[in-house]
């Protein structure tokens, strides 16, 4: 009896893998981000290693280098290709600390957020009927808000601290993937191979886990490259506005803020630097995510 019954794959497993790799390397723009992200996560991952100091060891800091400009030479003959800032610290240390804090706290919200919104929308598209009415609801409220209103309240409830910054982000955070998932599983669901399963006698678990779900990642792909570059400009304003990453964890965000009250004074490497490296790192996930969602559209690849 199974063999007679027709099963449809979706678009994206026709795919072979290679082509999808080589319509990604034909756009140069796609081929800078991904080397340009690729270089913000080796210098985040062995910032100890490449950092001339650690920026936050009290013992490593002379404050007679303090507000060095950039190309100075400190009073122990190192060089601060950035500058130094008014306590000493070298900007560029500072700032492939901060890119760590960046990068981790933009990964873990994204696909903790990407964990909860798959489930959610699953449940919600698949049980359809009241549930998914009333999930759909509880979605539609958490959009309607601005997302930097309720990560502000939530980190003013929850108090500072990576942690409390990772969980506002994903309370931000889920309702996109949530709603994104069940249009999607929607979608799926009413396919032949779906109603196939059902046929077959699998069970919902099998159904949903082995082969709705597997079919509804790729898009979703795009929106979890989208999202941590949304979650690193998330907290970078929080921690700019003083309530996001306490001043003892390096933070993007916090630099530009402290170097904000000195760009009158001329001292401009102390916030453009961690500005343009911030700007950079959004920027680079950016055109990674956006040809990713052009080469992962079975439309667009036909175009």
């Amino acid at each position: 009896m199974s063999g007679n019954i027709p099963v449809t794959k979706p678009p994206f497993s026709q795919t072979p893998m290679g082509e999808l790799v080589s319509d990604f390397t034909a756009n140069p723009f796609a081929v800078l981000g991904f080397f340009g992200l690729l270089a913000v996560i080796i210098c985040a991952i062995f910032a100890p290693y490449i950092a001339p100091q650690n920026p936050y060891d009290l013992m490593t800091l002379d404050f007679m280098d303090g507000n060095l400009p950039p190309g100075s030479t400190g009073g122990m003959g190192q060089v601060f290709m950035l500058g130094t800032d008014d306590q000493g610290r070298d900007v560029w240390s500072s700032i492939l600390y901060g890119l760590r804090t960046s990068l981790a706290v933009g990964a873990a919200s994204a696909f903790i957020a990407f964990g909860i919104g798959c489930i959610v929308g699953l449940i919600a598209a698949y049980a359809g009927g009241l549930t998914d009415t009333l999930i759909m609801r509880l979605v539609e409220l958490q959009l309607s808000f601005p997302a930097i209103l309720i990560a502000m309240i939530l980190v003013a409830v929850l108090g500072q601290g990576t942690d409390k910054i990772i969980l506002a982000l994903v309370a931000v955070q889920w309702a996109y993937y949530a709603r994104t998932i069940r249009g999607l599983a929607l979608v799926e669901k009413g396919r032949e191979y779906i109603e196939a399963t059902h046929v077959l006698g699998f069970s919902h678990f099998r159904i949903v886990l082995r082969h709705l779900l597997p079919n509804c990642i790729p898009p979703l792909i795009v929106i979890v490259t989208m999202q941590v570059a949304s979650a690193i400009a998330l907290e970078a304003t929080l921690s700019f506005l003083g309530i996001g990453l306490p001043l003892t964890e390096p933070s993007l965000g916090q630099q530009i803020a402290n170097g904000y009250g000195y760009m009158q004074a001329g001292r401009y490497w102390l916030s453009i630097f961690p500005g343009v490296a911030l700007l950079f790192t959004i920027v680079s996930l950016n055109l990674v995510g956006d040809h990713l969602r052009d080469i992962l559209n079975p439309k667009t690849r036909r175009q």
